[in-house]
């Protein structure tokens, strides 16, 4: 289960120095002028998982494999991208291919840095927000009202897109006019509502988060105030913010383990704002882990809050799914205690797990599959 995330924004505010720190190397080109990122750079992240290295040594093995998170930094977008200027509609294309967007908003000032576009964070994300409904406006007029005698379902759907074509008039996104059950989309049924959007592949009903890069002194002034501050001023939730240095993870990225912690300390922080942007992304998105751990390896899977057994067994093989017989699950605390498997076992703490099984956070798991 692929989780890919936007990086969105104005020209020269601070995605590629966020990418690069991503991926802990200089791939994308941070340049002082517009459209440096001239190609969508992408990349796979590890999920930050503490609980792997532990596991890795407790059943023997060298290979960890952690959940992974694919980033593709998007050129800037400037005012009338979606009519095709700057490098328009081609790299609107690429956010389509997301399953979130997260706005990268300037909130420092620094005279050298040419600011191309960029006035205010709020400024900022009306100008992004409107591109991204402009193109949404665009795909959902070329879709044609059918006539005479049709299904059901054909009239539904007109219903829908002419209910998010009424949302983005009225100046929403159509994610927050889905989320906040608008009176728009009463009469619509929540399953073509889906249909729709996955069909049509509308930006505007992404989930947003939104990374403010300030300056280091700024970050000194604590970020639950700043998220707070930032939260009213954007008037989104404070839960979807990130506020973080992008100049400072670049400098993070390029430390050891323990040098990151005392830099992290010296600073009030706990955790890197690319850790907290991950872990936003998981919640936004209702994600969670699931663990095997083996001789041959260690490894975090990706599944949705409330997926049943069989359902997070096909997401290692496809086939497992069908040939589910049952699930042996331990909670990782029990786990780490009793140092692995056979203990678990001897103590008869290993439960033996329905088709009807919920996956928790953490699950340590053994799928038995049938032939």
């Amino acid at each position: 289960m692929s989780l890919s995330i936007a990086i969105v924004g104005l020209p020269n505010v601070g995605k590629s120095t966020l990418f690069n720190a991503l991926l802990k190397q200089q791939a994308a080109l941070a340049a002082n002028y517009p459209f440096a990122t001239i190609e969508p750079n992408v990349g796979i992240v590890p999920v930050p998982d503490e609980r792997l290295p532990i596991l890795a040594k407790i059943v023997n093995t060298q290979v960890i494999k952690p959940a992974t998170v694919e980033f593709v930094d998007i050129a800037g977008l400037v005012e009338g991208a979606s009519k095709g200027e700057g490098l328009g509609n081609q790299f609107l294309a690429n956010i389509r291919e997301c399953s979130v967007i997260c706005h990268v908003i300037r909130a420092f000032e620094n005279q050298e840095i040419i600011r191309e576009g960029s006035v205010s964070p709020a400024h900022d994300l009306e100008i992004v927000r409107t591109e991204l409904q402009l193109a949404d406006l665009a795909t959902l007029q070329k879709q044609s009202e059918p006539k005479g005698s049709v299904k059901p379902e054909a009239k539904e759907r007109w219903q829908v897109i002419q209910a998010f074509k009424q949302l983005i008039n009225d100046g929403l996104n159509i994610e927050a006019g889905i989320q906040q059950h608008h009176q728009i989309l009463a009469d619509s049924a929540e399953e073509m509502i889906e249909l729709v959007v996955k069909e049509l592949c509308l930006l505007t009903a992404k989930p947003e988060l939104f990374v403010l890069n300030v300056s280091e002194s700024s970050l000194k002034d604590g970020v639950t105030n700043l998220a707070k501050q930032f939260a009213k001023d954007l008037q989104v939730r404070e839960d979807q913010i990130i506020v973080m240095c992008n100049q400072i993870e670049s400098e993070l990225s390029s430390l050891g383990e323990t040098d990151q912690q005392l830099y992290l300390a010296d600073l009030g922080l706990q955790k890197s704002g690319l850790d907290r942007l991950i872990t936003a992304a998981y919640s936004l998105l209702g994600l969670q882990s699931f663990l095997t751990a083996g001789e041959k390896e260690v490894r975090a899977w990706t599944i949705h809050k409330g997926m049943k057994a069989p359902q997070a067994a096909g997401v290692i093989h496809t086939d497992f799914e069908k040939k589910f017989i049952m699930a042996k699950v331990a909670s990782y605390s029990d786990f780490v205690t009793h140092n692995g498997w056979k203990e678990l076992k001897s103590l008869g703490k290993i439960r033996q797990e329905g088709r009807e099984y919920v996956m928790q956070e953490g699950d340590l798991v053994e799928f038995a599959i049938g032939a």
